[in-house]
């Protein structure tokens, strides 16, 4: 094998290499992508049920009565 056809050779290689890596980096990419979407969707879901809960909470503290004693005090 000449010189040329060596170098030929491994520019190949790594032209291959170079392809299978960008294939790769957009795959993470994607997921990644995806990832932060559901988290994205996740905290807002969390924030939105907190709120609820404590909305709730308020209610049921703003029309509670101090509970009268039992009968027998």
């Amino acid at each position: 094998m000449s010189y040329i056809e060596a170098l030929n050779t491994r520019i190949d290689a790594l032209e291959m290499r170079i392809a299978y890596q960008d294939e790769i980096i957009e795959d993470l990419n994607e997921a990644v992508v995806a990832q932060w979407k559901q988290i994205d969707a996740l905290t807002r879901q969390s924030a939105s049920l907190i709120d609820r809960m404590q909305e709730a909470e308020n209610r049921a503290n703003a029309t509670s009565r101090p509970e009268p004693p039992p009968p027998h005090y």
